[in-house]
C-alpha cells in the first residue's frame, strides 16, 4: 500500500553515479522490492539486506524472475561486511532506521573506491494533495487519537532539514547530487485506511482506539471528499561519491 518511486528517479540515478546494467548493488531495507524491481529491471546485481523476515520474503516472491537479486534476512547492523564488493549502495525510505553510528561507515565499507552511495525518501507533499485533506486529517486524530497528534509525536528519525549536509558531515562521503520528483497517488476510503494501517504508529494503538480513529478517518473521506482524496508526494534522491 506504500507509494513506490518514479522511473525518472531510477534513470536520474544510474546517470549521477555512473553505474549500469551489470554493477553490483547493496540495497539496505528493500521491504517488499518497491525499489528494488525498478533496480532489478535495469539489469543490476542485487543483495538486498532486510530485516524483516516478512518483508524478505514478499521481495523474493516479487524478484523470482530476476536470479541476480538476492535477499538476505537480517538486519544492516549484524551483516557481515563485504568490503569493497558493491559499486552502488541503495537505501529506500529505510536508511534512517539504521544506527547512526553504523549507518555511513559500513556503507562506505562495503563500496569500491569509486562506488556511492543513493539514499530516496518519499515524503508527503501538502501542494499535491487534495486541499484541506492533511489538515482534516490531522484534526480527526487531535478528536480520536490525541497521542498521535502532531504536537505529541516523537520526533521523526530521518529528519534533518539539510539531509546533504548530513551526508557529507559523515566523512565518508561527499557532498551529494539532489534531485525531487513530484507525483500523487488517489485513493478512496478503503485504501486510505489499508495505508495507513502500514504506519507503526497507528498499528501500536490499542484496538478500540484504531478503530474509531479508522471509522473517523472513512466518513471525512467519503462525506468531505466524495470517497476520493489526491495525496501529493516528493520523492527525494541524493546520491554522493566515496571519498
Amino acid at each position: 500500500m506504500r507509494p513506490g518511486y518514479p522511473e525518472r528517479l531510477f534513470d536520474d540515478l544510474a546517470s549521477l553515479s555512473d553505474k549500469g546494467a551489470g554493477a553490483k548493488v547493496l540495497e539496505i531495507g528493500c521491504g517488499t522490492g518497491q525499489a528494488t524491481l525498478p533496480l532489478a529491471r535495469r539489469g543490476y546485481r542485487i543483495l538486498c539486506v532486510e530485516l524483516g523476515a516478512n518483508l524478505a520474503a514478499i521481495a523474493r516472491d516479487k524478484l523470482a524472475d530476476y536470479p541476480d537479486s538476492r535477499v538476505l534476512a537480517c538486519s544492516f547492523e549484524e551483516w557481515p561486511p563485504e568490503k569493497g564488493a558493491f559499486d552502488l549502495v541503495v537505501s529506500a525510505t529505510a536508511f534512517h532506521w539504521v544506527d547512526p553510528q553504523v549507518r555511513y561507515r559500513k556503507s562506505a565499507q562495503a563500496l569500491r573506491p569509486d562506488g556511492s552511495l543513493a539514499l530516496i525518501w518519499n515524503r508527503a507533499d501538502p501542494e499535491g494533495s487534495s486541499e484541506g485533506f492533511l489538515e482534516a486529517i490531522e484534526d480527526v486524530h487531535r478528536r480520536e487519537a490525541p497521542e498521535l497528534a502532531p504536537g505529541r509525536r516523537p520526533p521523526r528519525l530521518d529528519w534533518d532539514p539539510d539531509k546533504a549536509g548530513e551526508i557529507e558531515r559523515s566523512g565518508f562521503f561527499e557532498r551529494p547530487e539532489e534531485r525531487v520528483y513530484r507525483f500523487a497517488v488517489a485513493r478512496d476510503a478503503e485504501s486510505y485506511l489499508r495505508f495507513l494501517g502500514t504506519s507503526s504508529s497507528h498499528r501500536t494503538l490499542d484496538e478500540r482506539t484504531r478503530r474509531r480513529l479508522f471509522a473517523a478517518v472513512g466518513r471525512l473521506i467519503d462525506e468531505e471528499y466524495a470517497g476520493r482524496v489526491i495525496e501529493g508526494y516528493r520523492s527525494e534522491l541524493y546520491v554522493s561519491r566515496k571519498r
